[in-house]
């Protein structure tokens, strides 16, 4: 304070003394704006007020004839404080640009009163709060505005559509909220609009076709809904199109064909349909191309091929069917191409012989399909690639010598296919290699000793080979190696000793019986009883075999003080649980259910505010019920009961049914504005391995969940209720696989179901299986772990062991683990924990220890009276209890496991129907 009292008496002294006082206006503006900064540099060390005018100060730009104060330029000087009010006294000033400090406060809604500012740069700093609603309202010579980068939030204001001559607009990296103001479209000199990363929703209405002069409009990671405007056709100048990460639906607007000065469009993320139009080849500007993440259909179009300047294409993890594109291979025209990603889609076919030609490719992805024969040799052409990933695919043959060409290689992954033959020594030669992942193959030889030499290696994967000879013992010196996996193979000797390999885990050099070290705690050279293996080749010991083409081993032993301490944990969890469900119930039996139901508007005005009455929405089709909201929960028309809720059926007026969940968590749940954007975007999730929720229920003290009503029932009661056929290999299998696709699709849209258990899958008419009430942890706020465990995991046998460790995260690995109970429960027909007289039986512990005796016939259903192939129903088996693996790390990931069980599945002329 003494030294901003000391500032001003000297700043008065000046204006006394001067004669150009309107000079030193100037002067006292910015001596005024300095003393609220922090300059720990001494960047403005030139700002003296003894100075007549401040036009040869740092950062000042003036009128060379008036020398009024024209242009300040601070950035990226390390400044902190405020922007202080001195600044309006710079009444002729035309830019500010403070941009790369660390300036803190609000925006000053006066800085709106240097009505002649054009230029205003305020991003990368740490400004917090709204924008003034009318700060843009007396701007009348505005041409660019940026605050990105800072801590900004409230909506945009309205003010902003007054800024007529308004050319460049930038608010990304906020945390700016609401709907895009009506009448940003009418900006007619807008040439550039970019909100990146906040939090605005609402739709992005028609009327963007008005800015015919419009460069970029990115709308990215934001929460933005419906279609993408169908005028956009309209801006023909568009150069960069980006509205990935948000929720948009529908299909490409073909007005988009008339973008062809487009440069880059990116809509990742979101959840947009139909077929990829074939016009996307007449973009002929197009330089990056990502559509990945959504839910695009049909065939890759070949008119892509057209696209000389194509420098990244990513169609990534969408619905795509069809061969592989036969116009990237052997198409020259395409030597521009850095970035190929067509992973996690449905293609299929051989990779063409001719992938060489794409001379300057960075990044090569096709994991996750269905190709088949062999790696073509031209791969080795590919000098510059960096990152190859051909994984889970049906790739067979050998690993070409001349992959050892892609010399600037840092990734290999080829995991999950049928390759054979030996690891090429010629690999040596990518130099730069930091992941080399050749797992689950049926790769054989040894390890070439020359991989020792690979540096740079951080991640080795060699997996659930054939591979045998000994390890050699120069591995030791690879300083970076964080993760090394030679488990189940045939490797003999001893362990290679020092750096990576002196803290290496049991479990990356398991199922090699003859390996030795102190890690396997089996001395060398004495030999030791091996190990149980389940050799699937072998039908001796276990009574069948997985397909010749892809032989796994799996060791599968367990002790029994894991089984006593097992059976301890479940009889402490249903004293837990039924605790917790008897206190829930009684606390929300008196809350009182009545209820106003029309349309899909909110009904919080009543005149009491009474709690009763709350908002319906349905996000599809007719929000009325035939019977009325009094039969909404009728005892009469319950399904069944839950860690959630309480399911009730009953009828739209549309004649439609569906199924009414009663949450019976309400003290849990979040508030009604989270409640109501999570609900919304599972909502949007739609695949047909899933149940889909149409709607829901708001007040503060009752929630409900409107889903589709499936008709046959949940798979738990044709499993286990005696009045139910027995369902056919066939139809379990189907069941498996679907569950499967389901979870994976959850997976993909970055959602855990937490709660999988045979309950919570559904058959409709058809036998197909849908997966219901995933993602309902999102609906509680982050809770105590047990408490969580105990709310979600409510059917014992199906917790992943580290919901009992609070430092292990839970991730989709958690879900694996259920699934894999799951697979165990359809195959014996048991239960996951089944208690006896005497005894509590787990189901994982029963299935592994009878495969491990040999007694195969307990692993299956009895009722099927052997009608099963045991070349399906054994390498089924295997995977649930790989799934159903103690360590998470050990588990596959769901789309690794439709992957597995299409392989394993044999041909079948028909398909059994659930009955």
């Amino acid at each position: 304070m003494v030294l901003k009292v000391l500032a001003f008496l000297a700043l008065v002294s000046v204006m006394v003394n001067s004669q150009q006082p309107a000079f030193n206006d100037d002067v006292l503006g910015l001596i005024f704006f300095k003393a609220g900064l922090k300059d720990p540099n001494a960047k403005l060390q030139s700002w003296s007020s003894d100075d007549n005018d401040p036009c040869n100060w740092t950062g000042v730009k003036c009128d060379p004839v008036t020398y009024r104060v024209t242009e300040l330029h601070l950035d990226d000087l390390s400044l902190s404080g405020h922007v202080g009010r001195g600044l309006l006294r710079l009444q002729f000033l035309q830019a500010l640009s403070l941009s790369k400090n660390n300036l803190t406060g609000t925006i000053n809604s006066e800085l709106s009163h240097i009505g002649s500012l054009r230029v205003i740069d305020l991003s990368g700093n740490s400004l917090s709060g709204s924008i003034p609603d009318k700060f843009f309202a007396q701007f009348g010579s505005l041409k660019s505005v940026s605050f990105a980068g800072n801590k900004l939030t409230g909506h945009l204001p309205g003010s902003l559509s007054s800024c007529s001559t308004l050319v460049e607009a930038n608010f990304s990296f906020n945390r700016i909220s609401g709907q895009l103001p009506s009448g940003i479209w009418f900006l007619r000199s807008l040439k550039s609009l970019d909100v990146f990363g906040n939090l605005m929703e609402g739709e992005i209405h028609e009327g963007i076709g008005n800015l015919y002069d419009l460069r970029l409009i990115n709308f990215g990671n934001n929460r933005f809904s419906g279609k993408i405007p169908g005028d956009i056709g309209s801006c023909l100048q568009l150069k960069y199109v980006d509205f990935s990460d948000n929720y948009l639906y529908g299909t490409l607007p073909d007005s988009m064909r008339r973008l062809v000065s487009c440069r880059s469009i990116s809509l990742q993320g979101n959840s947009l349909s139909g077929q990829v139009s074939d016009w996307i080849g007449e973009l002929t500007s197009l330089e990056s191309l990502d559509l990945s993440a959504n839910n695009f259909s049909g065939g890759i179009p070949s008119s892509l091929g057209n696209l000389q300047l194509l420098r990244e294409l990513n169609l990534s993890m969408n619905l795509l069917i069809g061969y592989f594109p036969s116009w990237i291979s052997g198409n020259e025209l395409m030597g521009s191409l850095q970035v190929l990603d067509l992973s996690s889609n449905d293609l299929y076919g051989e990779i063409g012989s001719k992938i060489g030609v794409l001379s300057s490719l960075v990044f090569f992805n096709m994991s996750r399909n269905h190709l088949f024969g062999s790696i073509p040799y031209s791969i080795g052409e590919l000098k510059t690639t960096q990152v190859i990933d051909l994984s889970y695919n049906l790739l067979n043959g050998s690993i070409p010598s001349e992959l050892g060409g892609a010399v600037s290689l840092k990734e290999l992954r080829l995991q999950m296919n049928f390759l054979s033959g030996k690891i090429p020594i010629q690999i040596v030669n990518c130099s730069s290699l930091t992941v080399l992942n050749l797992s689950w193959n049926n790769l054989s030889g040894s390890i070439p000793p020359a991989t020792s030499n690979l540096s740079s290696l951080e991640y080795v994967d060699l997996s659930s080979n054939d591979l045998t000879g000994s390890l050699p013992k120069e591995l030791a010196n690879l300083s970076l190696l964080m993760f090394f996996n030679v488990s189940h193979n045939n490797l003999h000797g001893e362990l290679p000793v020092g750096g990576f390999f002196n803290t290496i885990s049991a479990s990356s050099v398991s199922g090699n019986p003859s390996l030795c070290g102190s890690v396997v705690n089996r001395s060398c050279p004495a030999v030791h009883n091996k190990p149980i293996v389940l050799n699937p080749n072998s039908s001796d010991s276990i009574g069948g075999s997985f397909p010749n083409h892809h032989r796994k081993k799996i060791v599968l032993s367990i002790s029994s003080l894991i089984a006593i301490g097992a059976a301890a944990f479940i009889v402490i969890g249903v004293v837990a649980i039924t605790v917790l469900n008897i206190h829930v119930r009684s606390s929300m039996s008196s809350a009182p259910v009545s209820l106003a139901l029309s349309g899909g508007e909110d009904f919080s005005c009543s005149p009491n505010n009474d709690s009763n009455y709350g908002k319906l929405v349905m996000f599809s089709g007719d929000a009325d019920f035939a019977a009325g909201a009094h039969a909404l929960l009728n005892k009469d028309c319950e399904l069944g009961r839950g860690g959630f809720g309480v399911v009730y059926r009953t009828i739209l007026r549309d004649g439609r049914s569906v199924a009414i969940k009663k949450l019976t968590v309400s003290s849990l749940i979040k508030s009604q504005d989270e409640f109501e954007k999570d609900v919304k975007k599972l909502g949007k999730v739609r695949y047909h391995n899933l149940v889909a929720l149409e709607g829901y229920y708001w007040t503060p003290s009752l929630q409900l969940l409107i889903y589709e009503f499936v008709s046959s029932g949940s798979l738990y009661k044709h499993l286990h209720d005696p009045g139910r056929s027995c369902l056919s290999w066939r139809q379990r299998f189907h069941v498996i696989l679907g569950t499967a696709k389901g979870l994976a699709y959850l997976h993909r849209m970055n959602i855990i179901h937490y709660n999988l258990k045979s309950t919570n899958v559904l058959i409709d008419c058809s036998g197909e299986p849908k997966v219901g009430d995933f993602g309902l942890a999102r609906l509680l706020p982050m809770l105590d772990r047990c408490v969580l465990s105990s709310k979600i995991q409510s059917a014992l046998g199906y917790m992943a062991p580290e919901f009992a460790c609070k430092t292990v995260k839970i991730t989709e690995k958690s879900d694996v683990y259920g699934y894999g109970v799951l697979v165990l429960e359809v195959i014996t027909g048991k239960k996951p924990v089944e208690y006896m007289e005497d005894d509590v039986v787990v189901l994982c512990d029963m299935v592994r220890g009878a495969l491990e005796d040999g007694r195969v016939e307990e692993c299956i259903d009895g009722r099927l009276r052997g009608n099963f192939p045991a070349e399906e129903a054994i390498p089924v088996i295997k995977l649930g209890l790989i799934c159903a693996s103690q360590v998470p790390s050990n588990r596959p990931d769901m789309e690794e496991v439709v992957n597995i069980l299409e392989l394993i599945q044999c041909p079948s002329e028909g398909q059994d129907e659930l009955e």
